[in-house]
């Protein structure tokens, strides 16, 4: 019976002749593949002899270290190459043995094949692992740079306006001691712009508290009663509910009347930026409703519209920064037109003013359908507390 070290140790040259023309079509690369399968043979034969498969284990890790792990460019790898020199080995057997000799021989040579195929796979699997991994790494260090970078330019590009914008208000004001009806009127329009460009450049400036982190270092935590707080909200509000010809409905036997401590203000910039979303996508003649939930810890106050909902594709990304879900061909600076588009901040602020309190924010909706109106409700969570947390300082 044919012994498959001695057979191979005989058939050596034909079998790296024979392997060496399937993998190299290039004459100037030949040489340099045929150092490498007579390193393999020599290896495969120390295998068999020993009936140790492991003993290719060396040649393989040297085989994927020096070669980079599959790519786009070549995303075969190297488990084709093992399937080549395994299909010549068996070629060259069938030609050269009886039927007997070669089916013993290419069972003897297939467990030592199989090992190598099932050993190459797994580094190359890992290779590819760290090659992506290094590659994630390197894409989330360069995004957290252009955050930085935009935060940086946001919180800039507010505070340089500021300046020019202050001008601007302050000789219109002076302006006014001697206007006509008509150019007072021209004069209100522009204090009306100058009003809307401070309030986005408020929301601008948050957004940069939010993104670098230090929301929690402004706020003025303080004894707070929630339905206080809703009031407000209501009148703050009531033109803009009016004007859209909406009913605001809050359930005000649900709100609580013990205190909690908070920034009154900031919650207040809360309700005022979902209750306007509210507004906005909830057709003329809607309903916006304000209802609390006492839980362990919290109060829940939910804010439910019968507007044109939200489909199960955006939910995820509403409190995202710039995701503004009207149609930029709507956009207007009204903050109350019907689906009218904006920045994209309001939310995302809210849900910054709300973590930074140590509560959380959602919205649910079945769905966005503007002729049945589906409605959305968001649900803002805020902590319920006997005193200034710990954790966060308030300014003096």
């Amino acid at each position: 019976m044919a012994n498959l070290a001695d057979w191979l140790e005989e058939h050596f040259d034909d079998l790296v002749q024979a392997a060496v023309a399937e993998l190299s079509e290039n004459e100037m690369l030949r040489s340099q593949v045929q150092e490498s399968v007579e390193v393999f043979f020599d290896g495969f034969i120390r295998a068999a002899r020993h009936d140790n498969p492991t003993m290719l284990d060396v040649i393989l890790l040297d085989w994927v270290e020096a070669r980079s792990a599959p790519t786009e460019d070549e995303p075969s790898g190297l488990l084709p190459v093992l399937t080549t020199l395994k299909r010549v080995t068996w070629q060259k057997i069938q030609e050269l043995c009886t039927p007997q000799e070669a089916m013993t021989l290419m069972l003897a040579s297939d467990g030592i094949y199989t090992e190598a195929l099932s050993y190459i796979s797994r580094l190359e699997t890992d290779a590819m692992m760290t090659a992506v991994n290094q590659r994630l790494k390197e894409a989330v260090a360069h995004i957290r740079h252009l955050e930085k970078r935009k935060a940086d330019f946001i919180a800039v590009a507010a505070h340089e306006l500021r300046t020019p914008l202050t001008v601007v208000e302050g000789y219109t004001d002076m302006m006014r001691s001697g206007a006509d009806e008509a150019q007072a009127m021209m004069l209100e329009g522009v204090s009306g712009g100058v009003r809307r460009l401070r309030e986005i450049i408020h929301d601008m400036i948050d957004v940069s508290l939010i993104n670098l982190n230090v929301m929690k270092s402004k706020m003025r935590f303080q004894p707070v009663r929630l339905y206080q707080v809703i009031d407000a909200i209501e009148r703050e509000v009531k033109d803009a509910v009016q004007q859209r010809n909406q009913h605001m409905i809050v359930e005000r036997d649900t709100i609580p009347k013990h205190i909690t401590y908070a920034d009154p203000e900031r919650l207040l910039q809360v309700m005022e930026k979902v209750v306007m979303n509210a507004i906005k996508y909830t057709p003329d003649g809607g309903t916006i409703t304000i209802v609390g939930r006492e839980l362990q810890g919290f109060t829940d106050i939910v804010v439910e519209d019968t507007g044109i909902g939200i489909s199960p594709a955006d939910l995820p990304r509403i409190f995202d920064l710039f995701s503004s879900l009207g149609d930029v061909a709507l956009h207007s600076s009204g903050k109350t037109k019907f689906k009218g588009g904006g920045p994209g901040l309001g939310l995302a602020i809210a849900k910054g003013i709300i973590e930074a309190h140590g509560g959380t924010i959602w919205a649910q909706s079945p769905g966005y359908d503007e002729k049945a109106c589906p409605g959305s409700t968001f649900h803002i969570m805020i902590p319920m507390r006997s005193s200034v947390p710990e954790d966060l300082h308030t300014e003096p």
